[in-house]
């Protein structure tokens, strides 16, 4: 009889991993941010869907205080099929923020931009300003906010794109001027609303190893600073919890990350001189694949009802320590990213 496949509970401890990404233009664009609130009228925060907690940025709190903000759980296509289990979980994260609003979005659903558009559009109604309304999107990296941007232009007011966008972090690496979003109304002497993009600002020290897996598995770091391997081994670990025929097409269940590369550079073709499986090249396919939807849709961050609580006890608990601890390592990932660039 045939043994059933018992996942991982846990996954081992990555003790050297780096604990920060937070670079310089994150500093001065967090600066710039905090120097221009005075002109703006409404925060709309990005947060990744598939890590709800992880991806909050606690320097947001402080720096951007004083201005109302719409929490907007980005990338939600990613991170659930609108099983009960989702509902249920969405649920959850709305009483966190309770009594404020709060919006999930797929930025390719027609519905879900039009749903953040008409918001908008309500905001600026109910605070008139005779210049037009100035809406600031701010996130950590690379959790879809150019992407929102683009999307809430196309539907508004029917253009192009106005920001860049790609799959590693650090695209946008400076503040834009506004971009309309909204006409003018003149039936109703409303005038127009203007989003102003801004880049990803990561935070200075995650407080555990997991968290940064987390970060850069959902592409907030560049993928050159944490091994891909061990990235695709972390996937791997939650696939299983998961669902682990997802990847029945490439081997058989296994906790060996090993094993699941070999057989997909197998199965791929990735292979080097004299059939050598290029191992690297397997794990950052898996990895894109999964950003992609490809390969499961399910969060990374456990949801509870007091997890937010529990979160924002962990930054408050950050110690003076630890805040050196941070600088020196962000220090350390700014000369390595120097090094890697060849600057």
């Amino acid at each position: 009889m045939a043994t059933s496949f018992i996942p991982r509970a846990v996954f081992p401890n990555q003790l050297n991993l780096p604990r920060s990404y937070y670079l310089g233009h994150h500093a001065s664009g967090l600066s710039k941010m905090k120097s221009m609130l005075s002109s703006i009228d409404l925060i709309i925060e990005c947060r990744d869907y598939r890590v709800p907690l992880t991806s909050r940025n606690p320097l947001f709190e402080g720096s951007l205080a004083g201005r109302e903000r719409l929490v907007v759980y980005t990338k939600r296509d990613l991170g659930s099929k609108d099983r009960p289990a989702d509902r249920e979980r969405e649920s959850i994260i709305k009483g966190w923020h309770a009594p404020a609003p709060i919006l999930f979005s797929n930025h390719k659903s027609k519905k879900d931009v039009t749903t953040i558009l008409n918001y908008a559009k309500d905001y600026a109604a109910y605070n008139h300003s005779l210049t037009g309304s100035r809406m600031l999107v701010v996130g950590m990296p690379n959790v879809g906010k150019s992407s929102l941007l683009n999307a809430l232009r196309m539907a508004g007011v029917n253009r192009g794109k106005a920001a860049f966008t790609g799959a590693q972090p650090g695209i946008t690496r400076k503040i834009a001027s506004g971009v309309k979003i909204i006409d003018p109304d003149p039936e109703t002497d409303q005038e127009g609303v203007y989003l102003v993009d801004t880049p990803g600002v990561f935070v200075p020290f995650v407080p555990d190893a997991e968290a940064m897996l987390k970060l850069a598995l959902c592409g907030s770091v560049k993928d050159t600073i944490i091994a891909p391997t061990t990235l695709a081994d972390y996937l791997l670990f939650h696939i299983n919890k998961n669902n682990p025929k997802l990847y029945q097409e490439y081997a058989p269940p296994t906790n060996e990350i090993s094993t699941l590369l070999d057989a997909i550079c197998r199965k791929t073709g990735r292979l080097g001189k004299g059939g050598v499986p290029d191992i690297e090249a397997a794990a950052l396919w898996m990895i894109q694949r999964w950003r992609q939807g490809n390969l499961g849709t399910f969060m990374l961050d456990d949801v509870e009802k007091d997890g937010l609580e529990k979160k924002m006890r962990e930054e408050v608990g950050l110690s003076l320590s630890q805040a050196k601890k941070a600088k020196k390592e962000a220090q350390r990932v700014r000369t390595k990213l120097r090094v890697a660039e060849g600057v």
